[in-house]
């Protein structure tokens, strides 16, 4: 049997450890629930073949049959790295799944994934609460000589840490009808006020057998590395759901992001904007 393919991505502290937490708790899910480098390989695998001269020599005679050759390989990569898998579904986290949704689908049709969402302002406000935390250490792309306001701005640059997938969110409007029906939105301020009712919705969505969670006896899973990001981003896992308490935002910095990610507040938070 081949699990069915899901995705964890999205933004950076929007619940996707929790989230990983709660689908490993599903007795037809594997979730092992830190960062997969498959996405990335993927990525790899066609940057690599796509400058191969022999590879390319093959495409001016026989394109059809080289090209599903290529295909089918890359299927059978992806399924491979998960051959072990005894479960009905199979879940692979890396926020870069989002960016290559198209070559995912084209290789594996019938794959899903779970976007993470989060007010963006309060995205700045655990980062930047965690770094006055860990003050003595740098961020891993050298942030911490900057001022807030311009540490806010570097982080929202389109290839820093919440910049880069914000791209990846504001192509989504462009994707093909049938593509953006593979993709399910969840937002972690709900994920933490209703955990029962999004969970419920959420496995339903993914096609799996109904399963209550308790909030408040959750499973603690094998914790993702903090250290290779310079402890900025921790993966902490708890044994029960607690709604976070709000950061606090500098009013210039909540409302440049505001105003910078408009778009992005009217199509996720159209009730808070």
């Amino acid at each position: 049997m081949i699990p069915k393919f899901v995705g964890v991505t999205g933004l950076p502290r929007a619940g996707s450890t929790m989230l990983c937490q709660l689908l490993a708790m599903h007795p037809e899910v594997k979730c092992d629930g830190h960062s997969s480098p498959l996405c990335n390989t993927l990525l790899g695998i066609r940057r690599m073949i796509s400058d191969d001269s022999f590879f390319l020599s093959q495409l001016d005679n026989s394109f059809d049959s080289s090209y599903a050759h290529l295909a089918s390989a890359m299927q059978g990569f992806l399924r491979g790295w998960n051959q072990d898998c005894q479960e009905k579904m199979v879940v692979d986290k890396n926020r870069a799944w989002l960016h290559a949704i198209e070559l995912l689908l084209h290789i594996e049709p019938e794959a899903k994934l779970i976007v993470c969402l989060r007010d963006l302002g309060q995205i700045y406000g655990s980062i930047e609460a965690q770094h006055q935390r860990t003050i003595l250490v740098d961020f891993i792309d050298h942030l911490a000589d900057y001022d807030r306001f311009g540490r806010a701005d570097m982080l929202f640059a389109k290839d820093k840490t919440i910049g880069a997938p914000l791209i990846s969110l504001h192509a989504v409007p462009d994707l093909p009808k049938k593509v953006q029906e593979r993709l399910y939105f969840l937002r972690f301020e709900d994920m933490v006020e209703r955990p029962k009712e999004c969970m419920s919705h959420l496995y339903a969505w993914l096609g799996l057998s109904p399963f209550e969670i308790n909030p408040d006896k959750l499973d603690i899973g094998i914790r993702e590395s903090d250290s290779h990001y310079h402890m900025k981003y921790l993966h902490k896992q708890s044994e029960r759901i607690v709604k976070p308490v709000r950061h606090e935002i500098p009013s210039r910095i909540q409302a440049q992001i505001e105003s910078a990610y408009a778009w992005f507040y009217q199509l996720y938070y159209p009730k808070i904007k």
